[in-house]
């Protein structure tokens, strides 16, 4: 994997505000990559940004991420779904204009790709 395309989904990651979420799509298409690849980044790298922040379009999470994130969320006003999956994520999504005019930001001292 790439470097420097992961430190571009790490720091889209990091724009995204406390009380919010995001799904894999939404920050492949800031970085212009697929959802897939968001995922591995995150599980490789990820720990040091706010990953719970990042959830399937459904607002899900597979395995024992939800049990990690729980806390979180909960510290973060972020309520889990009557189905215990994830969060309603057209209740918490993050702006996606606000979020793509930081990631901008964040990414500018980066060489190109």
């Amino acid at each position: 994997m790439d470097d420097l395309l992961a430190e571009h989904v790490l720091r889209a990651v990091e724009q995204i505000p406390p009380g919010r979420v995001v799904s894999y799509g939404d920050i492949a298409a800031l970085v212009g990559i697929g959802p897939r690849h968001v995922g591995n980044v995150l599980r490789r790298f990820g720990s040091d940004v706010p990953w719970w922040r990042v959830v399937s379009r459904d607002g899900d999470f597979g395995g024992d991420l939800l049990t990690r994130a729980r806390p979180r969320w909960a510290a973060e006003g972020i309520a889990v779904k009557a189905n215990g999956l994830g969060c309603r994520i057209a209740d918490y999504r993050a702006d996606l204009a606000d979020l793509d005019t930081a990631y901008r930001k964040a990414v500018a001292n980066l060489p190109p790709e």
